[in-house]
């Protein structure tokens, strides 16, 4: 039972779970993340400093994807790596090393897909 209440104290703790899709461009991660979520809806875009963002247009990793659905997660979209390109593969790293060394638990990822 100890177990159980320290689960549900961390997850109180870090306010969203934050999962890191990674996928090709256009494959489809944001239909699969809505299936998960049980929704049709777009998700809303935060940015790093927790603001609304009016569209996905300029994409960014740091963005934080929340779906209405199921507010407790927070989903990061690799944006897809194309053949050749090394600047969003760069930029990947650069983020998901940041989350990791992240001192702070609700500042971390917590699983990549």
């Amino acid at each position: 039972m100890a177990s159980i209440v320290d689960t549900q104290n961390i997850r109180k703790s870090i306010g969203r779970f934050r999962v890191l899709i990674i996928g090709r461009a256009n494959a489809g991660k944001t239909t699969i993340l809505q299936k998960v979520c049980n929704t049709t809806d777009k998700p809303e875009i935060y940015n790093s400093k927790g603001d609304k963002v009016r569209s996905r247009g300029n994409h960014d990793i740091r963005n934080e994807m929340v779906f209405k659905s199921k507010p407790g997660f927070g989903f990061f979209d690799s944006c897809g790596f194309e053949a050749g390109s090394e600047e969003e593969f760069e930029d990947m790293k650069k983020f998901l090393a940041e989350r990791v060394n992240a001192t702070k638990l609700e500042e971390r990822i917590h699983a990549i897909w």
